[in-house]
């Protein structure tokens, strides 16, 4: 496989080099876990396509780190280990930066899974697992490899480059809320300099997190203006704004549902892909329930559903079965959608409360703020979904 090279590659050899003199490409270039993380650091900087993807990162890291604290790197008798315990495990990962919220899929199988979609000869995964004790074991042979006849261990440095990319998020991500920050006060004093910042958070190639961030408080100030009048009888009808509602952190598996809006009880899902099978997904996760669905392309709205019809047609040939499916997708909001309806909030002057709202999730999302553990942990893993 050819090494990806991005921002961060450099790095790794760097600190392959400061433990194994000279030779960071050659190790780089003959181990299929460093080659991995090579490719899961590739969202260093916040105007990456990819996700962080942390939780398979923090997989890793966390059995890794076990790993070097009962220094089996230096006894060489793990085979002889009993193993760690999936709570020790769980809760570690929910320590570290960004991780308070993650999952056990990880390293109950999707680490395992992707690592083999990106090395499908391999006759190693990473993640051994007993499922009868729960308990866990990092694959010592990605560990070690053998170089010039020598036996190489890779733990210490491989948690060194975790550890690095973590810190490039974190500082990126800070760097992000401060300016984030500053536009509060700027949007007093210079609106158009603000009003440019988030018109710049709304590209094709913006942090998926960020980008859905950005949707979110566009469209809940968009709505909140609006107002609807319902009740029980004619006599009797209620005023009330439209108030839209983030269900849940960016990329969990929570149904596809990413926005609810009362009272008319509207979904939005957010999404990178134009791939109908995504889409169709979603609207089975929710029994067929119309779905407005926020795109992150500036693909104009009816070439989005021109495409998604056509690989429906494709993928289904009878027409009642498309129309059902196509007739579930509510409404197509692109990013010149969006960025229409920004200008309609620009109008009303709210663009503080929008990059307010920006600031409030993004702390949410990334763990800037302390949250309450949500959780309980026992020995056990928790059951997948």
């Amino acid at each position: 496989m050819a090494i990806v090279q991005h921002e961060l590659t450099q790095k790794i050899i760097e600190i392959l080099n400061s433990y194994f003199l000279r030779q960071g490409n050659e190790i780089l270039n003959s181990s299929e876990l460093l080659q991995y993380l090579n490719i899961k650091t590739k969202a260093t900087n916040r105007g990456s396509k990819s996700r962080a993807g942390l939780a398979n990162l923090y997989a890793i890291y966390v059995l890794i780190e076990d790993y070097l604290n009962k220094q089996f790197h230096l006894q060489n008798n793990y085979e002889e280990y009993e193993g760690v315990q999936f709570s020790v495990l769980f809760c570690r990962q929910r320590e570290l930066p960004f991780g308070s919220k993650l999952q056990n899929h990880a390293l109950n199988h999707r680490l395992n899974e992707e690592f083999k979609k990106y090395f499908p000869i391999s006759v190693y995964v990473p993640i051994i697992r007993d499922v009868k004790t729960n308990r866990y074991w990092f694959n010592e042979n990605l560990i070690k490899i053998i170089i010039e006849h020598t036996e190489i261990n890779l733990a210490q440095a491989i948690k060194d480059l975790i550890d690095a990319y973590i810190t490039a998020r974190q500082e990126a991500f800070d760097e992000f809320i401060v300016y984030c920050q500053e536009m509060l006060v700027i949007q007093q004093q210079e609106p158009t300099r603000a009003i440019e910042f988030i018109r710049g958070l709304l590209r094709p190639n913006i942090d998926a997190r960020v980008f859905e961030i950005v949707s979110y408080a566009i469209l809940k100030e968009y709505y909140a203006d609006q107002q609807i009048y319902w009740g029980w009888s004619p006599d009797e009808l209620n005023a009330e704004y439209l108030t839209l509602y983030k269900t849940g952190r960016t990329n969990a598996n929570d149904g596809g549902i990413d926005f609810v809006m009362k009272p008319l009880g509207r979904f939005f899902q957010v999404t990178e892909t134009i791939d109908v099978g995504k889409y169709f997904l979603d609207i089975d996760k929710v029994q067929r329930y119309p779905i407005t669905f926020v795109v992150k392309t500036e693909q104009p709205i009816q070439s989005i559903l021109n495409k998604l019809i056509e690989q429906a047609t494709i993928r289904y040939k009878v027409k009642a079965i498309v129309r059902r499916y196509i007739e579930s997708v509510e409404e197509v909001i692109n990013i010149p959608e969006l960025m229409c309806r920004f200008d309609s909030v620009l109008q009303q002057g709210r663009g503080t409360v929008v990059i307010e709202e920006i600031v409030l999730q993004s702390c949410v999302e990334f763990n800037v703020e302390t949250e309450e553990q949500d959780v309980i942990i026992d020995d056990a893993p928790i059951e997948e979904e």
